[in-house]
């Protein structure tokens, strides 16, 4: 896999108009509380824009002042913002059963605990991004990494396989996936290249964004089918 200003322009500007498009027949579908999770393929597109400034900064291309608010304002996206956002999205769409949606809950208030010490880590200590292999390494002294690193992937790759709905289960298993892929093949980048991944796979929300009703795991007897 080889990433680039380049690479990250073209994958950001489609994904950012995917992302659109997500809302936009979230609206029209009328699913207000799909709106959240809608916006996740335009956050991560917007993510990869930032990134393509990053690799400007990267290759001598941008000055060091704004690269340096380029690699801040990436790392609040992928630090804070998505252990947040994803399951709060997932809770706020899901039309299942009280068990499910106070496991829903849980997970949720675990992505806020999560957040907060990758917050104080962003806030207090600076961005530094470094070029490995055609890829990106951030460093953002973040304690406890490996604790971190569960809890947020439980966060966000697990609220989407709780929630009942195969697409989002569909999408949990390839971001899932993404993450084994990514941490072995390039361990220093992770969540450079996990985010990317994220990114691409996120497009599956532009089907479920406008669907007429929650598409259940057919192996969840749990799972509720509501119609528009």
């Amino acid at each position: 896999m080889c990433w680039s200003a380049r690479a990250d322009l073209v994958v950001g500007g489609t994904v950012s108009a995917i992302g659109v498009l997500c809302l936009v027949r979230a609206h029209r579908a009328g699913w207000p509380e799909r709106l959240p999770l809608a916006a996740l393929p335009l956050v991560l597109g917007v993510h990869q824009l930032i990134e393509a400034a990053v690799w400007s900064g990267a290759d001598g291309d941008l000055p060091s002042g704004p690269a340096r608010w380029a690699g801040t304002a990436w790392a609040v996206i992928a630090l804070p913002l998505l252990p947040v956002l994803v399951p709060v999205g997932v809770r706020c769409a899901t039309d299942g059963g009280p068990a499910r949606r106070r496991l829903l809950t849980a997970v949720s208030l675990l992505g806020v605990l999560v957040a907060v010490p990758l917050s104080l880590a962003v806030t207090l200590h600076p961005v530094t991004v470094t070029e490995h292999t055609h890829t990106l390494t951030y460093g953002v002294g973040v304690p406890h990494s490996a604790l971190l690193l569960v809890g947020y992937l439980l966060a966000t790759v697990g609220s989407l396989l709780l929630s009942g709905d195969r697409l989002l289960r569909l999408l949990g298993l390839l971001t899932g996936a993404g993450a084994v892929l990514c941490a072995l093949l390039w361990r220093l980048a992770f969540i450079s290249t996990w985010c990317a991944l994220a990114a691409l796979v996120s497009v599956l929300l532009l089907r479920w964004s406008g669907f007429p009703g929650p598409v259940p795991d057919r192996r969840d007897p749990t799972a509720v089918t509501r119609q528009s």
